[in-house]
């Protein structure tokens, strides 16, 4: 779904105390109780953990970057970056994860009046606009996808999060789609719109092409999705 990594310089911004809840909402799955003390640092350490790692494979690549940079940037010790993370690479996943909740947010609020395939392209098209204070954030996507290209340990990481995302948009899109929409079409549908923005991401990360306007993520993503549904309904 949506993984440009959304960024921003300190964890005591707004923008990231939202950030950590969509961790944390996209981790447990749980929304009945607000997270724990515990939950809120744990998941403040992951994102600036990300955040670093994302820095670090942009800049140098992984192969360049060991943990213990991973870890020292990140203002950790090297045991408490591997209690949280097997490898590496796994780093990134709480940046992607936490695009790919705000994604679903957008979605889930949607105007129920209008079709659910239409409101998914437009939340494609919101999701894949960041304002201009996030646009580093796709700088990062781009690099760590053509990282990527010679790291299969980080696109499994990047397939990963795909993966997870689509199973839990289904119930997002079951939700949007009320009774008109069966759990066989909403398996296409969140297969179409993952597949069409994690394409427009990966092709887009091979060129040169900008973040904003003609030839951008959210363009080829919106382009991708309506070919991709072309023969689906959500009546």
């Amino acid at each position: 779904m949506y993984y440009t990594l959304r960024h921003s310089d300190t964890l005591c911004q707004c923008g990231d105390e939202r950030h950590v809840e969509a961790l944390i909402a996209y981790a447990s799955n749980v929304e009945e109780k607000p997270p724990t003390l515990t939950e809120r640092r744990k998941a403040a350490t992951q994102l600036e953990l990300a955040r670093a790692a994302a820095r670090l494979f942009t800049d140098r690549g992984p192969d360049a970057t060991t943990a213990e940079e991973i870890a020292a940037a990140g203002g950790v010790a090297l045991r408490t970056f591997y209690r949280y993370f097997r490898t590496k690479e796994d780093a990134v996943a709480p940046l992607l994860s936490v695009g790919a909740e705000h994604w679903r947010a957008l979605l889930a609020a949607s105007d129920r009046s209008v079709d659910p395939l239409i409101a998914i392209e437009q939340a494609i098209a919101e999701a894949l606009t960041p304002p201009d204070a996030e646009l580093e954030g796709v700088h990062w996507t781009r690099g760590l996808l053509r990282a990527g290209a010679d790291d299969p340990a980080l696109m499994n990481v990047w397939y990963r999060v795909n993966r997870e995302s689509e199973t839990k948009l289904r119930g997002v899109i079951l939700e949007l789609g009320g009774p008109s929409v069966d759990e066989s079409t909403a398996r296409l549908v969140a297969a179409a719109a993952t597949d069409a923005i994690r394409i427009a991401l990966e092709a887009w990360a091979e060129t040169d092409d900008p973040e904003l306007g003609p030839g951008s993520p959210a363009e080829r993503a919106v382009q991708n999705f309506q070919r991709l549904s072309a023969g689906l309904t959500s009546a």
